[in-house]
């Protein structure tokens, strides 16, 4: 018994971890060696799980035995054979794409540098009064970021092209996915129309992938442009690479101040400055949530959607854009609300686009690499009066609706100017809202008719003549080496007798226009004519004083303000200053102005005491101007080809011309009806206003017996008591064939 109680217990492992509800053996209490062993507990048996089923032969019990465990077994090797392929070509083409948003990342420069990308330079037109009326070029306003801008622009921006702009990395596989499937259910291909870009894919466009513009390359910048908007699958996913790579290099503000600064947004202008300046007149920073809406919906399509083409159907559009931006919580209801019921509106200059015609003659008139070559911004301030602009088209619209029969082709012109020649406003055509086109004010040459006579007359009182010297209106022939016998008309075809200069002038007779032409001197009139600005070719025929010769509106709008300022020559301009933007120092001054002095004021004071007649009395009656004095001439060419009336007031000098461009005779028209009239309406309007001031005239003396006058080149000419006899006699100028001898 003793021995049997001194035997050890039999060795046991300690297990390492206890069953569930057991102590482990150390925190167990020692048994008392008197204590009987507690039995050891059977060993469980192993889960049935892990025995291995006997097979059997050709039979497709359970389990993973028979034809099912085979197809598994082969569909389970496919799906890792897979796996492992796309695992290892995802990370070869993970690879590769970042190598090549590397190699961008690395060639991309400053943000900053990439704001104005224009490979051309803009011009901006000025009026008298400093305020812009027409732009040439793309124009850039200068640069604008999210902070300047006004919030509610770059809220438009975002609501309308890429609302999860912050959110993603440069692309957008929603978005792709969903453009795709619009493509696809449109009946297109899936990379046409919709693109699903993001503001950076949009913004990688605008920089054609960092491809800059080359003008050496032959291609012109439309076709670069063009060629920068393709939509192939290649140049998609270089898109997509630098867009990537823009995303890494730069902020997302800043890729938002590229694209504000590089968008194209109709009309011209380059970038959200330029828009607003143009459209509204005002910063992008000051734009109401309105006028940012209609911005924000030039992005689509900038010339469907610009406000000067089409204001309702971009106020439509601005109102979509609302919407979007309340549907984002960009706008309150009320907002929204107050943005489609007060819709944005053009600025005045915008929406007049005054100026075409004048915009395009003072383009021309400076240097290419100002104008339309220029590679700087260019700030151009002209004598535009943008009040005068608005009464000549306004008066020729009036004139023709009231006076014209409808479908008539007949076209007209109108410069005013001040007696200086600074132009104040010019209208090319009966299409005033119009540019690059042919301008019948600048381009135009015409026969001047009758308006060409007071330069025949204004030779005469130079050298002496005075305004009550008489005349005979009688029948007259001249014969003409290598031409004939040549006997002029009056208009009426009837002869007055004895009449003073005056008189001939009031009545626009012929044969002593012709004969006062002669006696003063056929090539004194030439020189006189010239050096008053009358540039074309001048008839060398005694027809040069009925106005066979062929000028321009604005060559004898100019002439006659020579007479107006007291007989000195005038060059009519359009620029005052020109400067590069930024810079505050003028490079190109005024472009003309008064020149040297062609006749004695006092014979310039008598020729418009003559002309004042004209509206008073004689043949330009229809242009009196109620309350103020006012002189002029009518013109009529041969067969009515050209009908003209130029005069002036104290304040303003204005030619009209009316016609056909294809020169078809008008019917029923002469100087001295409606062209006389749209000279009335016109200068109606222009001095709204203004004070009455009376003409610089001067009336006639007695006249004195004295010497013929002599002047440096007299060609001809002789007075005495048989005028008609000596003319005959002594003449021997001229060449040609005149034209026909009635004029008016």
């Amino acid at each position: 018994m003793a021995d049997s109680s001194r035997r050890k217990p039999p060795l046991v492992a300690d297990k390492r971890y206890p069953s569930k509800g057991r102590t482990t053996t150390a925190a167990k209490p020692k048994a008392k060696p008197s204590a009987k062993p507690k039995p050891k507990p059977k060993a469980k048996p192993k889960p049935a799980a892990r025995r291995t089923p006997r097979k059997t032969k050709g039979g497709s019990g359970s389990g993973g035995g028979g034809i099912r465990g085979f197809f598994r077994a082969v569909f389970a090797w496919i799906l890792r054979l897979i796996w492992k392929v796309t695992s290892r070509v995802g990370m070869v083409v993970a690879l590769i794409i970042a190598i090549a948003v590397g190699i961008e990342y690395l060639q991309l420069p400053e943000a900053s540098a990439l704001l104005d990308g224009r490979a051309r330079g803009s011009v901006t037109l000025l009026d008298r009064e400093g305020q812009v009326f027409a732009w040439r070029g793309d124009q850039f306003g200068g640069v604008v970021t999210t902070q300047t801008v006004s919030p509610h622009l770059k809220n438009a921006i975002i609501a309308t092209e890429d609302k999860r702009f912050y959110r993603h990395f440069g692309i957008s596989p929603r978005g792709v996915a969903s453009a795709v499937r619009i493509n696809l259910s449109e009946g297109r291909g899936p990379l046409s129309g919709h693109g699903g870009s993001t503001i950076t894919q949009q913004t990688a466009k605008l920089l054609c992938l960092g491809e800059p513009y080359d003008p050496s390359s032959g291609q012109t910048e439309a076709e670069y442009e063009s060629a920068c908007r393709q939509g192939t699958l290649a140049r998609k996913i270089k898109e997509a690479i630098f867009a990537m790579a823009m995303e890494a290099k730069y902020s997302k503000d800043e890729i938002l101040n590229i694209y504000m600064n590089r968008a194209f947004l109709g009309a011209g202008a380059r970038g959200f400055e330029a828009a607003s300046q143009r459209y509204f007149g005002k910063s992008a920073a000051q734009v109401s949530p309105a006028e940012a809406a209609m911005l924000a919906g030039l992005l689509v399509a900038p010339t469907r959607y610009a406000p000067t083409n089409s204001l309702t159907r971009a106020q439509n559009r601005a109102g979509v854009i609302v919407g979007l931006m309340e549907d984002q919580d960009y706008l309150t209801a009320e907002q929204a609300k107050d943005a489609i019921d007060d819709p944005a509106q053009l600025s005045e200059a915008a929406a007049a686009r005054a100026g075409g015609y004048f915009a395009d003659w003072v383009m021309d008139e400076i240097p290419e690499y100002f104008g339309d070559k220029t590679t700087e911004d260019v700030i151009i301030r002209t004598t535009m009066d943008q009040h005068l602009q608005s009464a000549a088209e306004e008066a020729l619209k009036f004139v023709f609706q009231e006076k014209v029969r409808e479908g008539s082709k007949a076209q007209a012109a109108i410069v005013v100017m001040s007696a200086d020649g600074a132009v104040r406003a010019m209208v090319g055509g009966r299409k005033t809202r119009v540019s690059g086109v042919f301008n019948r004010a600048t381009q135009a040459k015409r026969q001047t008719g009758s308006s060409f006579k007071p330069f025949v007359y204004a030779t005469a009182l130079d050298l002496g003549a005075s305004p009550l010297d008489m005349v005979m209106d009688e029948p007259f022939c001249m014969t003409i080496p290598g031409s004939g016998e040549w006997c002029p008309q009056n208009y009426t075809n009837k002869f007055y007798g004895r009449v003073t200069l005056t008189e001939a002038l009031k009545k626009s007779l012929n044969i002593p226009a012709v004969k006062t032409s002669e006696r003063a001197g056929r090539e004194n009139v030439r020189v006189v004519a010239s050096e008053f600005g009358i540039e074309s070719d001048l008839a060398a025929g005694p027809a040069l004083a009925l106005g066979a010769s062929e000028s321009t509106l604005i060559e004898m709008t100019g002439a006659y303000a020579g007479i107006l300022n007291g007989g000195s020559s005038v060059t009519p301009f359009g620029l005052e200053e020109l400067r590069l933007a930024g810079e505050s120092g003028t490079l190109i001054g005024a472009s003309g102005g008064i020149g040297e002095r062609v006749i004695r004021t006092e014979a310039a004071e008598q020729l418009i005491w003559m002309l004042e007649k004209v509206i008073s009395e004689g043949t330009g009656q229809r242009a009196k101007l109620p309350g103020w004095q006012a002189a002029g001439k009518t013109g009529t060419s041969q067969e009515a080809r050209d009908a003209w009336f130029i005069g002036f007031t104290a304040n303003y000098v204005a030619g009209v011309w009316m016609g056909y461009d294809d020169n078809t005779p008008l019917a029923g028209v002469t100087g001295s009806g409606l062209p006389a009239e749209i000279w009335r309406e016109t200068m109606i309007r222009v001095h709204e206003g203004l004070e009455p001031k009376p003409l610089p005239m001067r009336g006639p003396v007695p006249p004195k017996q004295a010497p013929a006058p002599t002047r440096k080149k007299p060609v001809g000419g002789g007075i005495g008591g048989a005028v008609d006899q000596i003319l005959k006699d002594i003449f021997g100028g001229g060449g040609g064939t005149p034209p026909d001898n009635k004029t008016r």
